[in-house]
């Protein structure tokens, strides 16, 4: 496979989530395009035992409320001593809820589901559990750069 984009562009590398309880449950961005001035698209996979769910075409747009899903990652960084609740960010294929917990301990769930409304939708969710601090600032600066604009 090409490690270019439609536009020429390289692509980064792939972001990979690994649970701190469980490292053969992850999740995985990859293949992150532009379609115009407005939309990103990147592909999101999740696995665990038994499980691999994979949506290949997740679309985050100015126009969907979304916001940054680094920034968002990166806020939870910042807040290394916790955080009281959920917080939650969200397209229309992903939702990305995180809980703080004693320890440091940072609770990630990844629910994914297809775009388009249809009677036999399905979702999948999947939690992966990291460490606070230095490795949530890691993985904010990683997604900055997977999502990046050229």
């Amino acid at each position: 496979m090409d490690d270019k984009d439609h536009d020429g562009q390289a692509r980064p590398p792939d972001v990979l989530i690994r649970c701190s309880e469980d490292p053969d449950l992850l999740v995985q961005l990859s293949n992150r395009q532009f379609l115009d001035g407005d939309e990103t698209v990147f592909s999101i996979e999740a696995k665990a035992d038994g499980l691999r769910a994979a949506i290949p075409d997740v679309t985050v747009s100015i126009w969907d409320g979304a916001g940054d899903l680094a920034a968002f990652l990166q806020q939870l960084a910042d807040d290394f001593r916790g955080w009281p609740g959920k917080r939650t960010w969200h397209t229309n294929q992903l939702t990305l809820e995180a809980d703080f917990h004693s320890g440091g301990h940072v609770e990630l769930t990844w629910k994914l589901r297809p775009w388009f409304p249809q009677r036999a939708a399905w979702e999948v969710s999947i939690t992966t559990w990291i460490e606070g601090g230095q490795y949530l600032t890691a993985l904010a600066s990683d997604v900055e750069a997977f999502l990046a604009r050229p």
